[in-house]
């Protein structure tokens, strides 16, 4: 199993999260739902569809998450002007304020998940994933798609 590169990243990915959640756990947000709150930060009024493809995440799972952001008093749907079925989701300012009290915790997880490399491995590391990320995109379950 050790040779598999799925079982080696599915591995990795179990690690990051917990990393993730050991680091951030006094603000209670799991990596999906930080994803979905940095992305609203920076693009407010994004509607639901468009955040599920920023963060590549099916819209029906995005859905959950949103209810339990929303839940907690962290984002908002709104309704668009444009076309009334469509729900454009913001930060409030309470998910604003987690936001900003959670980036470092997020910051330290990343340097953890990286630091048995050295600096250039790192580096090196980051680029042959976003290689493999982008190369294989369209494969997804949710294909992600920048805002």
């Amino acid at each position: 199993m050790e040779s598999l590169p799925g079982h080696a990243i599915r591995r990795l990915h179990q690690i990051a999260v917990a990393i993730f959640l050991q680091e951030g756990a006094e603000h209670g947000l799991t990596p999906v739902q930080y994803a979905a709150v940095q992305t609203l930060a920076t693009s407010p009024g994004i509607d639901q569809r468009s955040l599920a493809r920023a963060i590549g995440l099916d819209t029906s799972t995005l859905g959950g998450v949103i209810d339990r952001l929303e839940s907690r008093g962290l984002v908002q749907r709104q309704a668009s002007r444009e076309d009334r079925r469509v729900r454009l989701l913001v930060l409030t300012e309470a998910g604003a304020s987690l936001l900003e009290r959670a980036i470092p915790a997020m910051r330290r997880a990343q340097e953890r998940i990286l630091e048995p490399l050295q600096p250039a491995d790192r580096e090196r590391f980051m680029r042959l994933v976003r290689t493999l990320v982008v190369a294989n995109n369209e494969l997804s379950r949710a294909p992600s798609e920048p805002v």
